[in-house]
């Protein structure tokens, strides 16, 4: 069991990590082609997506899962930060298909092979990770606090830089997701006030089934 999981997590850290220099390259092709010349605004606003921040986390997880297992060691530090890996990736998947699935998002030409791995393929993995694979100890219910920590930070850092960047592309500010651009969504910062609570809401229940899960029992 535990060399399977070392295998799976090695193809699914490259498979995810693949995704997202793809999803770079693509972008960064897609703006060159049509002139732009801020660049560096562009990547920016490229790695302030939480889809592409949750991502990377979970490629990193992946690879000191392998190590950790290789080195036989299993800190509880460990167990939290796979368990916030795995909220917001389960999370990026909900939210994904449920309100964007459809929708061109403003990181320009999307490549869509990448894009199912960074929205489905990846989300789903993490959850059978988190279900199956040993290393898994017991959570105490005060962790939802550190799982719940960065996506309010998160939501706090993107509503104050859409407010003060300006993207010409979009002649306004630049937001990761339009649910979370009161400039069009249909009553402003009411409506993202709204998304911004469901959202929240979203992350602390998938973070309390993760944690949930892991009471019913450790996998050593």
């Amino acid at each position: 069991m535990t060399a399977l999981f070392v295998v799976l997590r090695i193809v699914a850290a490259l498979a995810i990590g693949a995704a997202v220099v793809g999803q770079i390259v693509t972008s960064i092709a897609f703006w060159q082609a049509q002139g732009l010349t801020d660049i560096p605004f562009r990547l920016v606003n490229f790695f302030s997506f939480f889809t592409i921040e949750s991502n990377i986390l979970a490629t990193v997880v992946l690879v000191m899962a392998v190590g950790l297992t290789l080195l036989q060691k299993n800190p509880m530090w460990f167990t939290v930060l796979r368990a916030v890996a795995t909220t917001f990736m389960v999370t990026t998947g909900i939210v994904y298909n449920l309100l964007l699935r459809g929708i061109e998002l403003p990181q320009g030409s999307t490549l869509d092979w990448s894009n199912e791995i960074l929205h489905l393929w990846g989300p789903l993995y993490l959850l059978a990770d988190w279900i199956f694979a040993p290393g898994r100890l017991r959570l105490e219910w005060k962790h939802i606090a550190t799982i719940v920590a960065f996506p309010i930070v998160w939501a706090v850092y993107t509503l104050i830089r859409g407010a003060v960047t300006y993207d010409p592309l979009l002649d306004g500010g630049w937001y990761p997701y339009p649910f979370l651009n009161p400039e069009t969504s249909a009553n402003g910062y009411l409506s993202v006030a709204f998304y911004v609570i469901l959202i929240a809401a979203v992350i602390g229940l998938v973070g309390a089934g993760i944690i949930r899960i892991s009471r019913t029992g450790s996998r050593k």
